[in-house]
């Protein structure tokens, strides 16, 4: 499997596209959003990082797009389905909406070259450190790179956000508000 399957990898936007750019925010889930316990598959899982929520809507109130890329090998591994790893990102952009915190779209990546489910066994190209969820995202939003940024809390998330041209701060877990705060100031636009 060389090329995405538009059925599969089909944009998830939950709000309207903004017809004016706008920076974004480009937040790996495991590990900055919430714990990374590995291969969560189910909302039952989670335990969210201290004010994600306040966070995201930190972003949304200053005007970021907000979006999720994560790679999520679970998938490719057999630990979970693509139909329950939707299912709980869903969970997951509603469960945030409800306190104000609204994700604007996600991307994921369900493929491993050393997995064990036969159609997600590859080094696909949106899989970080690769930058694919980065720019189809940046491709189907009016992202403006001026204060754009990416957070993640491995070296890949970081290597992913230089290849798409955006600087990336390494998230080593906590208060993830005040996280945000200290990156928006560094990159506002002056």
């Amino acid at each position: 499997m060389n090329a995405i399957d538009p059925a599969r990898f089909t944009p998830r936007p939950s709000t309207p596209r903004p017809s004016t750019p706008r920076p974004a925010a480009f937040l790996d889930r495991d590990g900055v959003v919430n714990y990374d316990d590995g291969h969560i598959g189910t909302h039952d899982r989670i335990r969210w990082m201290p004010n994600a929520a306040k966070a995201i809507r930190r972003l949304n109130d200053a005007g970021y797009l907000v979006f999720f890329f994560t790679n999520q090998s679970g998938v490719a591994h057999g630990h979970f389905t693509e139909d329950e790893l939707n299912t709980l990102l869903d969970w997951m952009r509603a469960e945030l909406a409800a306190e104000g915190a609204v994700i604007d779209d996600v991307r994921y990546c369900p493929h491993h070259p050393d997995g064990t489910v036969a159609g997600y066994l590859e080094d696909h190209h949106w899989r970080k450190p690769s930058p694919g969820m980065i720019q189809d995202l940046m491709q189907h939003w009016p992202v403006r790179h001026d204060g754009s940024f990416v957070i993640g809390d491995r070296a890949t998330d970081i290597e992913a956000a230089e290849a798409a041209g955006l600087p990336g701060f390494l998230f080593a877990g906590g208060d993830l508000d005040a996280f945000v705060a200290d990156v928006m100031h560094q990159t506002s636009v002056r």
